[in-house]
């Protein structure tokens, strides 16, 4: 689910015809209907409805195009990683404008996207100009699996996008999704989840309570939890997206050898090689310091270079980090949910 600009709506009856290889009208998929809808004042930029939701936007001659807002917001935390590649796994693929956006910002990174309905995820192999495997792996199947059967400390990045309707599944919400997604990160690694809600933002409160629960209690006031959205949803007058970030503790110790040897992917399925050099931090990355510098970093979701970057988007967004979060979240009680 996503806010975006005023699009052409969907054409429900139009029959299946071709232009180029891109479908006119809507195309039955294992779930219900997909339809790519052009934009009408910019022909390389699509979007695909998923039984008529607007699911992802893609601009097909620029690979590193963003349209949803909530898309941008998620770059932004993205960036303060280090650099180079990464592994991420993407719960929620669709078109995966997301996934096509990392391999272009960061070549040679290793991701996996995860649906739900296998003919749509061939279909937007068919349609668009995704990377390839190993960079970019589409599987069918229930992102809850697929996060559990994933490795210890396996990836970089965990994007939590996943709607029924407009709203997440429960088994993908709460204290149980985000251990999970805790397990499965590497140190200074991030959890990005799109929450969409409504006045007064019960359910993203809790979310946010979920996440300060399952990080540690130190994950706001050490900068490893924000919330960001736009103005407007945080002042309660509209239904919208709003993003949570939650960043994996450095260990106090060093680090054990990677659970993922270089070759193997992290579910264990196809090979996918991944640069295990050690990275440059970059500004907005802390380093730890235990005694030793094993070169492990991770974000601060405190930097200021992060708030001026969401709130100079074409839609500004106001991050919330440290005590702003914490009161966000107030006396909201976690989502005390089991494992997905």
């Amino acid at each position: 689910m996503a806010r975006r600009s005023a699009r052409r709506s969907p054409s429900s009856s139009a029959p299946l015809t071709l232009t180029g290889e891109l479908p006119v009208g809507p195309v039955p998929i294992s779930t219900g209907t997909a339809e790519v809808v052009r934009d009408p004042d910019f022909p390389q930029r699509v979007t695909l409805h998923v039984n008529g939701v607007p699911s992802s936007s893609l601009d097909l001659s620029d690979p590193g195009f963003l349209d949803f807002e909530y898309m941008q917001q998620m770059a932004a935390f993205v960036a303060l990683l280090p650099p180079g590649p990464l592994k991420v796994l993407h719960l929620g693929a669709a078109g995966s404008a997301f996934a096509r956006h990392v391999e272009h910002e960061r070549p040679g990174s290793r991701q996996l996207g995860v649906d739900l309905d296998a003919r749509l995820l061939e279909l937007v192999r068919e349609w668009f100009a995704l990377p390839r495997s190993p960079l970019l792996r589409l599987r069918a199947d229930d992102a809850g699996r697929t996060l559990a059967s994933a490795r210890d400390e396996s990836y970089d990045v965990v994007v939590r996008d996943v709607f029924a309707g407009d709203r997440t599944p429960a088994h993908l919400v709460g204290t149980g999704f985000a251990a999970e997604a805790h397990r499965v990160l590497r140190p200074g690694g991030v959890l990005l989840v799109n929450c969409a809600d409504k006045p007064p933002l019960t359910t993203a409160r809790r979310e946010v309570a979920s996440l300060a629960k399952t990080f540690g209690p130190d994950a706001a006031a050490s900068g490893r939890l924000a919330a960001v959205t736009e103005p407007a949803i945080l002042k309660g007058r509209r239904y919208g997206n709003l993003v949570l970030a939650a960043v994996r503790e450095l260990p106090k110790d060093p680090p054990a050898a990677r659970n993922d040897p270089i070759g193997q992917d992290p579910t264990g399925h196809d090979p996918a090689r991944h640069d295990d050099e050690p990275r440059e931090a970059p500004q907005g990355a802390a380093e730890a310091r235990s005694g030793h510098d094993d070169g492990v970093v991770r974000p601060d979701l405190r930097a200021a270079r992060l708030g001026r970057v969401l709130r100079t988007l074409a839609v500004p967004a106001t991050l919330l980090v440290g005590d702003d979060v914490t009161a966000f979240a107030g006396t909201a009680a976690p989502l005390e949910t089991g494992a997905p």
